[in-house]
């Protein structure tokens, strides 16, 4: 089994906002990217570490939103490294079509009224475009473990589950006061965006019952199994939404499939 590093990149304060590098004894594999131009922040962290961008191996991309997909096409034209994210966000990433949020909370509804989860992006094309049911090996990249789609956050989420247990979620699931935080870390919440929260019920609680004990999000955490059981049940309670059914007036949005990913 290959021994792996999780080096968590703070993209803003206090949790708020990480990318993470997975470092393999074969190489590196990046986690998101951050909002437009942590490039920068990327490098320091590399560079604390002994490395530089031509150490990147992969860029996944777990979903669109700015604050993950911001500086995907920076850093890969700094580092060489393929693009890995799911067809089902593809149009997003090119920028064919707008983004479009579904708010969790009042926090999230007065969050849409600010600049910041509409700050643009340079557009890309994946370069592994991964599909419904496909699953993405990462041992030829220096890392072992597997991606998989992980609807239910956006219809394209993907998320990295590692031979170390660790699984590395995007916004699966957030923690913290609002999101990240200097307080209550420790306590899963609903990120302030989310298509379907069933569908993420699903996918947490698959994730655990498959073995995962550590969970990694942009927003805040570390969680342990027991924490994210707990909040992937309360979300099963939940009733569907407009979003979640297909009934709203995002175009993009369709009754969610039950998932692929353990196939």
């Amino acid at each position: 089994m290959l021994q792996t590093q999780i080096i968590t990149i703070p993209i803003l304060p206090f949790g708020m906002v990480n990318a993470h590098l997975i470092r393999g004894e074969a190489g590196c594999v990046l986690i998101d990217a951050g909002i437009p131009g942590s490039e920068r922040k990327i490098g320091r962290v590399l560079a604390k570490n002994g490395l530089t961008f031509r150490d990147i191996k992969l860029i996944v991309v777990t979903h669109v939103h700015t604050d993950h997909a911001g500086s995907a096409a920076q850093v890969r034209a700094l580092s060489g490294a393929p693009i890995l994210a799911h067809q089902d966000d593809a149009d997003f990433y090119s920028r064919k079509e707008p983004m479009t949020y579904c708010a969790t909370s009042w926090f999230g509804k007065l969050f849409l009224k600010t600049p910041v989860p509409h700050e643009p992006y340079e557009g890309f094309v994946p370069d592994i475009m991964m599909t419904n049911g496909h699953a993405v090996n990462l041992l030829d990249f220096g890392v072992d473990g597997v991606v998989k789609h992980t609807a239910g956050h956006t219809p394209g989420s993907i998320a990295v589950e590692l031979s170390s247990q660790d699984m590395m979620v995007g916004d699966l699931i957030a923690s913290g006061i609002l999101i990240g935080g200097m307080i209550r870390k420790g306590r899963a919440i609903r990120p302030p965006f989310e298509d379907d929260p069933a569908t993420v019920s699903r996918e947490l609680i698959r994730m655990v019952e498959s073995g995962g004990k550590h969970f990694h999000m942009s927003h805040g955490g570390p969680l342990e199994a027991g924490e994210v059981l707990r909040h992937a049940r309360a979300l099963a309670k939940l009733e569907s939404d407009s979003c979640a059914s297909g009934k709203c007036a995002h175009q993009h949005h369709k009754p969610f499939p039950a998932s692929k990913s353990s196939s």
